[in-house]
């Protein structure tokens, strides 16, 4: 399995220790998420050709949630191995893929004035012990943006976190009676074509149902299959939210990671009511 992350070209060659990950939400029972407006896209401006002469490059690569008024969780493969001098900045637009086009149009050339017409810019932070191991990869990261730049474009409620083990008191069987939503702006599930897979679209919020599939101390794994009527995450997902309804409110329980090359069957996430993510995340919001 890969991080549902989105590598375009022209990076791929930089991120060689970031394999691509699952997406946009997949086409299958999943819709736009338009009153999810918490949930937005990192946006990464990075010199793409080691030519500093050379204008660089933007565009959106992972999903995130705000959990305060400044503060947006994302997954720490999203923001780390880039170039020296990358910036990053939170869009909580709708269709940022179409903000993106609207504004490179109005500033050919200019990858900065881009940003600032579309997404307020922040400071990433990622956990210091990333990337961890497999039984806790530690794949958490916050990009601290300013509050009031962030409240001037968007009217948001922050998401609510969980409380400590909450999932991990549920247990099996409560939970496999729990909704869970995954939301994102990733790319589609594996199409067939001349070449073999692609992954088309992104760059829209969407959410789709999945269900409980299994829990560990670190992850929570999450069924998309089409057949049981869930959708699922995929390439560009990477950092958005997977909620939960606990205790009769939509909670944050978690971050999507990794899944399935295709996108079809699994969405691996990493818990957010766990010790670790719950340390990190304390010195950035106040938590329940």
């Amino acid at each position: 399995m890969s991080p549902k992350f989105l590598v375009p070209a022209a990076v791929a060659a930089l991120l060689l220790t970031v394999a691509p990950s699952a997406s946009a939400i997949n086409t299958y029972n999943a819709t736009p998420a338009p009153e999810r407006t918490e949930v937005g896209a990192l946006v990464v401006q990075w010199d793409n050709d080691g030519d500093p002469a050379t204008p660089d490059r933007i565009d959106w690569m992972c999903s995130g949630t705000m959990v305060d008024r400044d503060t947006f969780l994302t997954a720490a493969h999203c923001t780390t191995d880039w170039p020296e001098g990358v910036r990053f900045y939170v869009s909580l637009g709708q269709n940022v893929q179409a903000d993106l086009d609207a504004a490179n149009a109005a500033h050919p050339g200019d990858p900065s004035a881009v940003g600032a017409a579309i997404a307020v810019e922040g400071v990433a932070h990622n956990h210091p012990d990333y990337p961890g191991n497999s039984a806790d990869s530690k794949d958490i990261a916050v990009v601290q943006v300013p509050a009031a730049a962030v409240a001037a474009r968007w009217s948001f409620t922050p998401a609510t976190l969980p409380t400590a083990n909450r999932l991990g008191e549920l247990g099996p069987q409560g939970l496999n009676a729990t909704p869970f939503v995954v939301a994102g702006y990733g790319t589609e599930e594996a199409k067939r074509g001349p070449g073999g897979h692609t992954h088309p679209g992104g760059g829209v919020r969407m959410k789709a149902p999945v269900t409980f599939n299994s829990l560990n101390n670190t992850w929570v794994r999450l069924g998309q299959t089409a057949p049981q009527g869930n959708g699922g995450a995929c390439y560009g997902d990477s950092g958005g939210p997977n909620f939960a309804t606990v205790d009769g409110k939509l909670t944050l329980v978690a971050t999507t990671i990794t899944g399935d090359g295709p996108c079809y069957a699994t969405n691996v996430t990493y818990r957010l009511d766990a010790p670790v993510a719950r340390a990190f995340l304390s010195e950035f919001v106040a938590l329940p």
